[in-house]
């Protein structure tokens, strides 16, 4: 996920990783990626205590990032299209990774860090588009793929409330449907909806935004489809309850169902088509628990070439802020209006 691959210029950064997991590559080239594999049960094993928000936190922080070394994980599925009361029609897939890792502070939070990719792909050959006709338009337009190496923040005992968009638009709060019954402007402990199955621990984490959208129509004429978007993310987790429970693992496999929804990607070009719209998708989310042979080779291909940096580790533990596609289009691309 990260290491710095200054090797030999004939190995690439893949094979140089993949190589440093096989050789115990932590005494030699500083912090190598984990993977959550096979697992020996330790002794100081003790049930999470799901009531517990300082626990709600190590939990999730074993979850999703890991609390040793960087832990890669990746999702792949496909984006559908649902326009009015017309069947869903399969449009791109989407596919993607990253590489998280966390630490949990004196005071009970978790100082997160790491990486991630978004890429989309064609339906036929689950290549990487670099180009993509879209059929309302009928015209081809390039897919703005998201590299994000910026991903800082801090996970305390409270839940978390996003600010997106302008300081008018209301924060979300993460896992709302689990929150009813709070005081939006108070206190809402970081208690999520875990539950114990058999030998797993199951959980949901979503979110749904609405804001201002950042690509505006008086600069992106064709990127912007509303003055207002409102993409959502939901998840449900499935992780061992015997690897969880042990407090000398630092990490936790997990398998996930991964569904978004959202408006039209700013990249498709759909302003003023007049086509009212939904992209809907679903995904396969994991950490690999193999090696990096276990990611979609396509992804990590794709990564050598446009984004060599997203191997490397994650060096600080700054504060951040979540960025979104929409976020990163704003700041990225051009301006239509004066432009060829």
């Amino acid at each position: 996920m990260y290491m710095d691959m200054m090797r030999s210029t004939a190995m690439s950064r893949r094979s140089a990783l993949m190589g440093g997991v096989g050789l115990g590559a932590a005494g030699m080239m500083g912090a190598a990626p984990a993977f959550a594999g096979g697992h020996a049960q330790g002794a100081n094993v003790r049930p999470l205590d799901l009531m517990d928000p300082k626990e709600n936190v190590y939990a999730f922080a074993k979850l999703w990032f890991g609390l040793g070394e960087p832990v890669f994980g990746a999702y792949h599925g496909v984006q559908y299209a649902l326009i009015g009361k017309n069947r869903l029609k399969p449009v791109f897939g989407y596919v993607g990774g990253g590489h998280m890792q966390a630490k949990i502070l004196d005071n009970g939070h978790a100082r997160i860090r790491g990486k991630e990719l978004g890429l989309f792909t064609d339906l036929a050959t689950g290549d990487i588009l670099e180009s993509w006709y879209n059929p309302w338009t009928e015209e081809n337009v390039k897919p703005f793929n998201f590299f994000n190496d910026k991903v800082r923040g801090e996970l305390g005992t409270e839940m978390p409330k996003f600010q997106f968009g302008t300081e008018e638009d209301e924060a979300t709060v993460m896992n709302e449907a689990d929150t009813l019954g709070a005081d939006p402007n108070g206190t809402i402990p970081f208690l999520l909806p875990w539950q114990r199955f058999g030998d797993q621990y199951i959980l949901a984490w979503d979110y749904a935004h609405e804001y201002t959208n950042p690509v505006t129509a008086a600069k992106w004429p064709k990127a912007n489809t509303d003055p207002r978007i409102n993409p959502s993310e939901h998840f449900v987790f499935y992780t061992p309850q015997n690897i969880m429970d042990d407090r000398d693992a630092p990490s936790a496999p997990f398998h996930s169902g991964f569904f978004r929804q959202g408006p039209w990607w700013p990249w498709m070009l759909m302003g003023g088509s007049g086509v009212d719209g939904v992209l809907i998708g679903r995904m396969h989310s994991y950490k690999i628990t193999g090696t990096l042979e276990d990611y979609p080779k396509k992804v990590l291909d794709y990564a050598e070439k446009h984004y060599p940096a997203y191997f490397d580790p994650a060096d600080d533990w700054e504060d951040g802020f979540p960025i979104g596609t929409w976020e990163a289009y704003a700041r990225d691309m051009p301006p239509e209006v004066g432009t060829e």
